[in-house]
């Protein structure tokens, strides 16, 4: 195949996937030429499993997206069918929004957006191989001879590299939805010398919605109040669909416990690790034993398809035991199936090959982001590209690159997770990660991340106005209330009492009455009441303030001590062979890492406090020079 020259450019993105559109987007905003490479424009943000967006953790992550100036949130605001705020009875460190997506109205969105980008071009091909010369990315060379050459490049290949397609003894080669799998793009990560796993996915099948007997299901609406996860939207979507809950039964049990013998997970056929925080309907009937049935929800896909999403039941049972669990699950007794589940086998690489930046360790100017890094989920993804889009872009453009730390922003405990301590399974987010997760809530994304937005370029003037506005708005109505006493006059006491309250005895701070568990934001500012009124996100965050004072202070106190540790650096070129007393699995595994800090080299697998206190001799006594040179 002759070769030729296509073009050059600033950034180069392969996939165009959730992480690589939010890398493209990212890139493009900030000023650089950035590029698109895809095997399919149609499938630009393809959703191929579950038609949905956030939850516990992952919600927080699309409005952290959002506050940095990403894609994201914008998008599933203008095309969701239903949004819901979930752990509503909880704290506020675990609410989180979660959307039902049009999947198919989602990508065409975000492929306007895209299009729309003056610095960004959409390519339709096929990326067999790396262009790397002295250990530093070039460009990329595609299935037809195009060269493209790039100062920096992204790979955000999601689960296409070796992709294999597998339903009971049938395996095939197929990325997901029997797109075309990426073979000789893999083969050129490997000769470049990167380590590789082989995960597992899976989804389960879909089924026609007017099949459904609905009388045996339960409704799922979504919420009455109007809901975004941007915080540019000013327009709610008010027409939402509905989805439904049902169980399975006892016959479903007994067919899968009858039939485990073809299931590929156990006979033998997948290898692949899945991930065990989203196991398969077989899986769950083995784990869980003792259970006598499982959640199943029903999920449209979209305003102009009757294809329905069975959330709960993904599975890589052969297609005629998928049909015969269908049946036996309540309400689903005459759906037709329209897709068979499926799992599907996918190289990732070792993601303790990359720096916090998300550039290789190995190969210069060469970025990773996705699925590809050993996550799950997409707004994983999406975390991802829009930090390497960032980096990726900073490089290009000479400005400073942006490591967020875990009490920034679960983008940031995420990042931190796949550098620091690699991972065994598909990685999924969950609040238990971080243990700053009193800080890093959805509310308060904006107040996290939107200064930073703000400098690369990528939050618009107007929409920083208003948020500088908002933030002098919260500052004041707290000192506000620190200040201002409420005594205790009878209107006052009527509202105590019918919050629940005991009646005040004396004259008390407003701040100090809101502590108190059964008091909202409503009844104070009924008490001491402003002559404008604050917006709704602005009470929340005083209220959340106030309220949680006492722990945000301390969790405050544990972050300031780990940024000491943060700033004690680690000299580029150690030799951790080399100093004596660290333990053996330490030494391999700080070598394997190369962390950039004592905080970094403390979250290691392996590397125990004793460790850590030897490594800190050594540094403090200057001693790096002589093991490294």
């Amino acid at each position: 195949m002759p070769q030729f020259e296509a073009g050059t450019f600033d950034v180069i993105v392969i996939g165009a996937g959730h992480a690589g559109v939010e890398a493209a987007y990212a890139s493009a905003k900030m000023g650089a030429s950035t590029l698109v490479l895809t095997m399919n424009l149609d499938m630009i943000a393809f959703m191929p499993c579950n038609p949905s967006l956030g939850g516990p953790a992952k919600g927080i992550v699309v409005r952290e997206i959002d506050a940095l100036g990403g894609a994201m949130g914008k998008v599933i605001d203008k095309t969701h069918i239903q949004m819901r705020m979930l752990n509503t009875g909880k704290g506020p460190a675990v609410r989180a929004l979660r959307a039902q997506a049009d999947k198919v109205l989602y990508q065409q969105e975000m492929k306007r957006m895209l299009e729309d980008e003056e610095t960004l071009s959409l390519h339709q091909g096929v990326v067999e191989e790396l262009i790397v010369e002295d250990g530093e990315v070039k460009g990329v060379l595609t299935q037809i001879g195009a060269i493209y050459r790039a100062k920096t490049v992204i790979v955000t290949t999601g689960t296409f590299l070796r992709g294999e397609v597998i339903i009971g003894d049938l395996k095939y080669s197929s990325g997901p939805n029997n797109q075309m799998p990426s073979i000789k793009l893999a083969d050129s990560l490997r000769e470049l010398g990167f380590d590789t796993v082989r995960f597992k996915t899976g989804t389960p099948p879909r089924v026609n919605s007017n099949t459904v007997d609905y009388s045996k299901t339960e409704i799922q609406p979504g919420d009455d109040t109007p809901r975004a996860f941007s915080f540019e939207t000013t327009e709610f979507i008010t027409d939402q669909l509905p989805c439904w809950l049902t169980y399975t039964s006892p016959l479903t049990h007994q067919l899968i416990n009858d039939n485990l013998h073809l299931s590929p997970m156990y006979s033998g056929v997948i290898k692949g690790k899945g991930p065990s925080y989203c196991p398969s309907i077989e899986d769950k009937i083995v784990r869980f034993a003792d259970k006598s049935r499982h959640q199943i929800f029903l999920e449209p896909e979209g305003r102009n398809t009757r294809e329905m999403y069975v959330q709960g039941l993904s599975t890589s049972l052969p297609e005629h035991v998928q049909r015969k669990m269908i049946e036996s699950v309540p309400g689903l007794e005459k759906a037709q199936m329209l897709r068979a589940g499926y799992a599907i086998e996918y190289d990732a690489i070792v993601p303790t090959q990359l720096w916090p930046t998300l550039e290789t360790k190995k190969i210069k100017n060469l970025y990773t982001a996705g699925q590809l890094n050993g996550t799950s989920g997409y707004e994983e993804a999406a975390a991802q590209g829009i930090m390497a889009g960032i980096n990726a872009a900073s490089r290009v453009l000479g400005k400073e690159e942006v490591v967020l730390g875990r009490a920034d922003a679960y983008i940031g405990v995420l990042i931190d997770d796949l550098v620091t301590k690699g991972t065994s399974e598909p990685y999924r987010l969950l609040t238990s990660r971080a243990e700053y997760r009193l800080l890093l809530r959805h509310d308060n994304a904006d107040l996290r991340l939107t200064e930073i937005g703000h400098s690369l370029g990528m939050i618009s003037e107007e929409r920083y106005e208003k948020f500088i506005v908002k933030k002098q708005q919260i500052e004041e109505e707290i000192e506000r209330l620190r200040k201002v006493s409420v005594k205790p006059e009878e209107a006052v006491q009527a509202i105590i009492e019918a919050a629940g309250g005991t009646p005040l005895r004396e004259p008390m701070k407003a701040a100090d009455l809101l502590k108190r568990p059964e008091m909202k934001y409503d009844e104070i500012s009924k008490v001491i009441p402003l002559e404008t009124a604050c917006t709704p996100d602005v009470a929340e965050q005083v209220e959340i303030s106030i309220k949680y004072e006492g722990y945000i202070e301390k969790a405050m106190q544990q972050v300031n001590r780990m940024k000491k540790m943060e700033n004690k650096k680690i000299p580029e070129g150690i030799d951790y062979h080399a100093i004596t007393g660290l333990a053996k699995e330490a030494r391999a595994n700080l070598s394997d890492v190369r962390p950039l800090s004592i905080a970094q080299a403390s979250r290691i697998s392996g590397v125990n406090p004793a460790d850590i206190s030897i490594l800190l001799v050594y540094i403090e006594q200057g001693k790096i020079a002589k093991i490294s040179g």
